[in-house]
């Protein structure tokens, strides 16, 4: 066994090594199956869950691969996907878009700071969730993520500090989750996002959507806000506490607005190096039916409790199971064909990335 080398070698290795390529390449894949015990006949979950929302069968949640291009002053991403949440999350879109996750290019534009340009259709600025399942405290998405944006597109100015604690964004968008924006629709939509890390072990973010999502003869401006903390509270628990709130008006130039929003908390203990729980209580409030319709006296205002385990099976494929219950003041769901205030189901993932 060799222990040790000397520094003439090391010197010598270091000018024959070539460098590096600029150019990375990556995937993910996750197959999933859900039972719901309201036994959906057409197989699908309620129409606001956009992630894991097959019934009793054996499927593709996301899966993707991407090619990166990253040097000094230049990046860019193009990633192309398949599966249910594709299907599902993309259905607006037109043609071939559905199944881009990514694509966008980067410059930067300073010489002494990191200061980038973007441009293009990136992973959304909002939130703490990812499509992405195995970068998630939880199996499934919250009802906060599934109902705010997972992509967008436009061209974002962004600066990340020397010391790496902090992190803004200004962001100039086809509007709220569009690749296409909306037909009839001539107004772009703006955002921020801020990230501060005052240590290792907490990360503190805000981010905010100022746009509309219809044509100018209908125009309602929507403004929302997401705030969210994540902590290392040990060596082995983890907290991430949110709260999404969103306004829009009520009719083309009024003054009165529709109110939505959603409190969260994850704790997350890991048990052991293969072993990992979560546990997550949730609540999503929409009387007014701004983001999810129910047409029912309360609108939609639902709460959510789920428990999960995790299992790495080797350092690149993860293992999942979760048990998950949503509760409605309004008969909202639908269990064997009838109204029902209460939807239940288990779950489970087995999400490979390379």
């Amino acid at each position: 066994m060799i222990i040790g080398v000397c520094c003439f070698c090391l010197s010598l290795n270091a000018q024959d090594t070539k460098p590096s390529s600029p150019f990375t390449f990556s995937g993910y894949l996750e197959i999933y199956y859900i039972y719901d015990f309201a036994n959906p006949q057409n197989h699908t979950r309620p129409e606001f869950i956009y992630s894991y929302n097959r019934h009793n069968e054996v499927n593709l949640n996301l899966g993707y691969i991407q090619a990166s291009y990253l040097t000094e002053k230049v990046r860019g991403n193009l990633a192309l996907m398949t599966g249910t949440y594709a299907n599902a999350n993309l259905a607006a879109e037109q043609g071939v878009l559905k199944n881009i996750y990514e694509a966008n290019i980067g410059v930067k534009i300073s010489k002494n700071h990191n200061l980038w340009i973007d441009a293009g259709i990136f992973s959304s600025h909002l939130g703490f969730e990812s499509a992405v399942g195995a970068v998630c405290w939880n199996m499934t998405r919250s009802l906060l993520a599934e109902n705010s944006p997972y992509y967008e597109s436009g061209v974002k100015l962004s600066y990340t500090s020397a010391d790496d604690r902090w992190f803004a964004s200004a962001l100039v968008l086809n509007g709220w989750q569009r690749i296409q924006r909306v037909d009839g629709n001539s107004t772009p939509a703006f955002g921020h996002q801020l990230t501060f890390k005052p240590t290792s072990k907490i990360l503190l973010n805000s981010s905010s959507f100022v746009g509309s999502d219809m044509p100018d003869n209908l125009r309602r401006m929507r403004y929302f806000h997401d705030l969210y903390g994540q902590f290392e509270l040990t060596d082995k628990l983890g907290l991430i506490a949110g709260f999404d709130i969103g306004v829009q008006q009520e009719a083309k130039g009024s003054k009165s607005y529709d109110t939505w929003y959603s409190p969260i908390v994850i704790l997350s203990y890991q048990v052991s190096d293969k072993l990992r729980l979560a546990a997550r209580t949730e609540y999503y409030a929409d009387p007014a039916g701004v983001i999810i319709p129910t047409e029912t006296p309360n609108g939609f205002k639902t709460f959510g409790y789920s428990v999960n385990a995790d299992f790495s099976v080797t350092e690149n494929v993860l293992w999942r199971l979760e048990a998950r219950s949503l509760k409605s003041k309004d008969n909202i769901f639908e269990d064997h064909g009838d109204p029902a205030s209460v939807n239940t189901f288990v779950g489970t993932s087995l999400s490979l990335t390379f």
